[in-house]
């Protein structure tokens, strides 16, 4: 049965659609859009769920835009004119789908990356201000300046909702996929919380990817993109036990991946590689990644000289820190367990305090023979991670290597 955290979840991109449409005037919809969503989470557990939620959402949201026109010293016509709008029936929803409008919008040029994305991930794909902040490593007050700057550029271009034209996608597209690529991030290994997923996210995000695609079936990179999602959705099934409890990529039983999505993955990323113009980019290089993981038939089938090789090319293209951990982690399957944690060192002043960073060097110190380092890495990895699933996983590693 689908809880009603997840119906506000699904609808909040289609309602935010529908007022922006309405009232051209994104920042001030979004805000309306959060305080219907506030009212219903609120109000539905007790309440129950109203026969039409996305009606009622639309109706909330419509009120507290009326209610922002008011509070205002407006001249008489934005008075008379947010008067009509409060007696209005709000009526049906648009049938179409305004998801990729508002990526785009909210992925306008006057916004750096680094805001637009934050944005997009709230507005689109219902992230919490803490989880958007947990991705960027950045403190959650931070963050929430960050998107409030990003929400008064946006009101400021005060850009008509619609898809911008095609020449001028491309600048934004970038940005669009990053989004995409969080969002299922997040939603295969969630940031906090007692579960190790949330389906409905990776899954927003697939179905988005494969929009996207649809749109811009030649480019390499959207194409790499989807296919990344898709192998490595693929190995959910067998990613966690009968009680939620996660099992890492080693201990998986493969005969229980979803050979259709590895199917469908290796034809995505074997088209994207093929058909781009110059180097991979980096979606292309994780989803190749991803299927030589997929095409290993067991743990030790594994061509970790050429995912090390992969991750090399992926460093240098993107500078990130956790491709460097990642880079590590595969160096000690291929040269050692002294070679990955020589590249740890490298990120140490970066990432010496993320949970991530403690259990992989936890993990390659007990390759290394080191027990009681790689205990009390693993039980201080522990202590800093915020996914249940995740932390207990830790914790039973560090009882594993007591005494």
């Amino acid at each position: 049965m689908t809880s009603p955290e997840d119906v506000l979840r699904e609808l909040a991109p289609q309602v935010l659609g529908v007022i922006t449409r309405r009232y051209g005037d994104f920042a001030s919809a979004e805000d309306a859009v959060q305080e219907a969503l506030l009212a219903a989470a609120l109000s539905w557990p007790t309440e129950g769920t109203p026969g039409n939620p996305l009606g009622w959402l639309i109706r909330v949201a419509a009120r507290r835009m009326t209610d922002q026109y008011r509070s205002e010293d407006a001249r008489r016509r934005r008075e008379l004119l947010a008067a009509s709008w409060s007696l209005a029936d709000p009526g049906p929803a648009a049938g179409q789908d305004d998801t990729l409008i508002l990526m785009y919008l909210c992925c306008h040029p006057a916004l750096a990356p680094g805001s637009a994305i934050p944005l997009t991930l709230r507005a689109v794909g219902g992230l919490t201000t803490r989880q958007i902040a947990a991705a960027f490593l950045l403190p959650e007050p931070a963050m929430g300046q960050r998107i409030s700057r990003a929400k008064a550029t946006l009101k400021a271009e005060a850009e008509p909702f619609r898809l911008p034209p095609p020449g001028q996608r491309a600048d934004r597209l970038r940005s669009v996929l990053h989004v995409l690529y969080l969002l299922f991030n997040e939603g295969y290994t969630t940031s906090s919380g007692p579960d190790l997923a949330r389906t409905d996210l990776s899954g927003e995000a697939i179905r988005l990817a494969r929009m996207l695609r649809a749109s811009l079936p030649d480019d390499p990179e959207v194409t790499g993109l989807l296919a990344l999602m898709l192998l490595t959705e693929a190995r959910r099934p067998a990613r966690t036990g009968p009680g939620g409890e996660l099992i890492p990529l080693a201990e998986q039983h493969r005969g229980g991946w979803d050979r259709a999505l590895i199917t469908e993955g290796l034809t995505l990323v074997t088209e994207a590689l093929r058909r781009g113009p110059g180097p991979a980019g980096e979606y292309q290089l994780q989803a190749a990644i991803a299927a030589v993981h997929d095409q290993a038939a067991r743990p030790e089938d594994t061509d970790w000289v050429k995912i090390l090789a992969l991750y090399r090319v992926l460093e240098r293209m993107t500078g990130n820190p956790m491709v460097t951990l990642n880079r590590a982690a595969a160096a000690a399957m291929a040269d050692g367990p002294a070679a990955g944690l020589a590249i740890l060192d490298t990120v140490a002043a970066q990432l010496g305090d993320h949970h991530r960073y403690l259990s992989v060097r936890a993990h390659l110190l007990e390759q290394a023979g080191d027990r009681a380092a790689a205990r009390a890495g693993f039980q201080a990895a522990a202590a800093r991670a915020t996914n249940l699933r995740e932390q207990q996983y830790l914790i039973t590693k560090a009882a594993g290597l007591t005494g």
